[in-house]
């Protein structure tokens, strides 16, 4: 059984979603489908409860109109048949009457939860039907019936798969090989609705492959696989073919924004391939992740920026020749639950990035109790990702030639055999990813073709 994954923008539109039917129906293989949110669902039930939170009415009902507009055109385009739009067309009055009396009442998290559910609901739902029109034999699988997080807010594996492999099973008996599920949404450990982040209908999708012991997890998306560096802000950039679990956890970290940074480890650990595709050009080859069999030849394979970054550096004679300083600062973040991306020390002064501002002033007020505390914003953390990267002979040579006239802030070398990441103004981010590009893969691509 195969896993596939479809972002909101392969939803986009009536005529996407067919072509999502298409793609599915390409075999008579079992496999799940997770779908997102029909691209801009989210944002707008996110905007919705903001509104409802800080109590401006009008614009909530707007934007609820809005939606309700949105959807019974996406309809009206999306079946053929009369019997299908009247189902879908009911379902869409009851879906707007919940998500009307949701925001009628007193806002609290568990309400704009509920609220952020209902993109998922909906898009299964109506593709769910969409199958139905098209006499395709498929069930439609509740995700806030299996998938869970325990009071860590950690997925509870084997909650899943109890319930997966069960419910599956009971399916195939009745001939129904397609099963369509909601990404993103959950139930928390009291039973709550919640969620898994933005973006984490892919981490739902590998969660599942995990659970039911997949062949293959798929995420498909509208662009054809991991790029060599980032294409909106350089020109030239291609996809690359193949990539190691290790690689692709990096990348996707540290701002490949294609896949969601916790989708890797499931997959790695259950020894799954994941395969990124495009639904606008389904032929294309993409990006396939795997583990590593052998040792492959040590190459930068990617380079992905990070931004929102704020660099807070503590100087503190008290440092010197001391221990169990770090630990006293580390423990700081643990208790406001502020994970670091990025260290560095000296012998009086440990300088560190952070991605999370919701505490920053309660973290400093702390730290400056050991010393001197500055803090820079609008800083960017650019990686270098390959296989042993760190073993390639000359290899920060070429990267500190490409940066000679960036300012660098910060570097993190030999954390990881598969990454070096420097920190730089984000001001400064565009031009350090185009000239790290000229000098790591084109003027070294020219230099190797030269050489045969």
């Amino acid at each position: 059984m195969k896993i596939y994954k479809f972002g909101g923008t392969s939803l986009g539109n009536p005529e996407r979603m067919h072509k999502v039917v298409k793609i599915i129906t390409g075999d008579d293989a079992p496999k799940v489908v997770v779908l997102s949110a029909i691209s801009g669902t989210t944002d707008t039930l996110y905007e919705i409860t903001t509104h409802h939170k800080t109590g401006n009415s009008p614009l909530c009902r707007k934007l609820l109109d809005d939606l309700e507009n949105f959807f019974a055109d996406y309809i009206k385009n999306l079946y053929s048949s009369t019997s299908s739009k009247e189902k879908a067309s009911n379902y869409l009055i009851d879906w707007m009457n919940d998500i009307r009396k949701l925001t009628e009442s007193s806002y609290s998290i568990d309400s704009e939860n509920e609220v952020v559910s209902k993109g998922e609901l909906i898009s299964t739902w109506l593709f769910h039907l969409l199958l139905e029109e098209k006499e395709i034999n498929g069930s439609l699988l509740a995700a806030l019936e299996f998938m869970t997080l325990d009071e860590n807010k950690e997925p509870e594996i084997e909650h899943i798969q109890t319930i997966l492999i069960k419910v599956i099973q009971e399916n195939v008996l009745q001939e129904k090989i397609i099963f369509v599920t909601q990404g993103f949404i959950c139930r928390n450990y009291i039973g709550e609705i919640d969620n898994l982040g933005r973006g984490g209908s892919d981490y739902t999708a590998s969660l599942i492959g995990a659970g039911i012991g997949a062949e293959e997890i798929q995420i498909w998306t509208d662009i054809d696989g991991i790029h060599n560096n980032d294409p909106r802000e350089v020109v030239n950039t291609r996809p690359i073919s193949r990539l190691t679990f290790n690689e692709a956890a990096e990348l996707a970290y540290f701002g490949a924004k294609i896949l969601h940074p916790s989708t890797i480890l499931p997959a790695r650990q259950h020894d799954i391939p994941v395969k990124l595709k495009s639904t606008l050009n389904p032929e294309a080859e993409g990006t396939l992740i795997t583990r590593a069999k052998r040792d492959t030849p040590c190459v930068v394979k990617a380079i992905a920026a990070k931004d929102g970054i704020i660099a807070i550096k503590i100087r503190s004679s008290r440092m010197l020749m001391a221990y169990g300083f770090l630990r006293k600062v580390f423990e700081i973040f643990e208790k406001y639950k502020t994970p670091i991306d990025m260290i560095t020390t000296s012998e009086v002064a440990v300088s560190l990035t952070i991605d999370n501002p919701e505490h920053l002033n309660d973290l400093v007020a702390e730290l400056e109790y050991f010393g001197e505390t500055e803090v820079d914003d609008a800083q960017s953390i650019i990686c270098i990702v390959g296989n042993r990267i760190i073993e390639e002979n000359g290899v920060i040579y070429r990267i500190f030639n490409a940066l000679q006239e960036i300012p660098v802030r910060m570097i993190s070398y030999g954390g990881s055999k598969n990454n070096i990441s420097v920190l730089v103004s984000s001001p400064d981010k565009k031009q350090a990813l185009n000239a790290l590009h000229d000098r790591l893969f084109i003027r070294d691509t020219q230099y190797e073709m030269s050489k045969n």
